[in-house]
């Protein structure tokens, strides 16, 4: 439970000169938001203006969000299921891959569900404990998947430029590490982050969003937020730059190692193994480049709502089309699974 500052003529709005001592800026600011806070009323509750400026458009918008949630659930889902039912599927880079539809099903879980509620049921609230939470898993999972997929990038560099030594290298303890690393970055971040924001004062009740994003209840506070934005930038670069500059690195060895091979028809094979995996890279990581790495700007609620659609309902989506479509593996699976289903 958060603070909602109600502004009244009791409250003297003071002010002090500029001073050099930080002690005595923190003093101030300390003082200044008690003063805020002492005539305040408890909050137990944000609404989400959702997509107001596209009112006109809601019924449209509702439609296609959830025409694209059912295709991005039942082929996530299809992706799990396939690949621990057919051995021939029960190798690292699927595992990786079940891994990232596993993360990707909970995610949107997360967030479109109650996306799709605010098209139909405007001002709808949503509990702090409930933003918190939905906070927490968002992030938790977003930083999930930037870690599998760089563990999915070393995978494909492993089986190209060390071929002989991949089953070695690629061992079922290695991959449950990389899975659990990426499981306990995203878990660590989010405690950290959630934590850093839901204990701000909060102003105002009205997220600018359709979920709740960091930066949108951030905005919401009472007191400045220039520590918690340092800390939201700082998190955004290691847990984007990092590990998209490591697949980077894992994807020009790779290009090296494909080069150097003999036959056109050996390079086009070993690309094919690493393009599903590169097309998902670029978007995932360019999504949230976008989103988290941009500088303040003067975006309208509009685009910055566009960008959020791209990584909470695009991106989920991409990787079970790109794996099922350009994948001659996971497609042999499915025929064999349908197969046996009708025999």
């Amino acid at each position: 439970m958060s603070l909602l500052c109600i502004p009244t003529s009791s409250i003297v709005k003071s002010t002090t000169g500029v001073t050099v001592h930080l002690l005595l800026i923190y003093k101030f600011y300390q003082r200044h938001s008690m003063k805020r806070t002492e005539n305040c009323t408890l909050v137990s509750e944000f609404v989400f203006q959702g997509f107001s400026s596209f009112r006109e458009h809601q019924l449209t918008l509702f439609v296609v969000f959830f025409a694209l949630y059912i295709l991005t659930l039942a082929g996530n889902i299809i992706i799990v299921t396939i690949i621990s039912l057919d051995r021939h599927l029960h190798t690292p880079m699927y595992f990786f891959l079940s891994m990232l539809s596993a993360s990707e099903t909970v995610y949107t879980l997360v967030i479109i569900p109650r996306m799709l509620l605010s098209l139909v049921v405007l001002s709808q609230p949503i509990s702090l404990a409930g933003c918190a939470t939905q906070m927490f898993f968002f992030v938790m999972l977003a930083i999930n998947n930037c870690f599998l997929l760089t563990a999915m990038g070393y995978d494909r560099y492993v089986a190209i430029c060390n071929p002989l030594r991949y089953s070695v290298i690629m061992n079922k303890r290695v991959c449950t590490q990389l899975v659990w690393g990426a499981f306990s970055i995203g878990l660590i971040v989010a405690v950290t982050q959630v934590s850093a924001v839901f204990r701000l004062p909060f102003c105002i009740t009205k997220v600018a969003h359709f979920f709740c994003d960091i930066r949108p209840v951030m905005k919401l506070s009472c007191i400045d937020t220039t520590v918690n934005e340092i800390l939201t930038l700082v998190i955004s670069v290691l847990v984007i730059l990092i590990p998209m500059g490591l697949v980077f690195i894992s994807y020009i060895l790779i290009i090296s190692t494909i080069l150097k091979i003999a036959t056109a028809e050996g390079r086009k094979k070993a690309f094919a193994t690493c393009a599903s995996h590169l097309i998902v890279v670029i978007v995932h990581y360019g999504c949230a480049s976008i989103a988290y790495l941009k500088p303040k700007s003067e975006n309208t609620m509009g685009e910055d709502q566009l960008i959020s659609v791209t990584y909470t309902v695009i991106t989920p989506l991409l990787n079970p089309v790109v794996y099922t479509l350009r994948n001659k593996e996971v497609k042999d699976a499915l025929q064999r699974a349908i197969g046996r289903k009708l025999s």
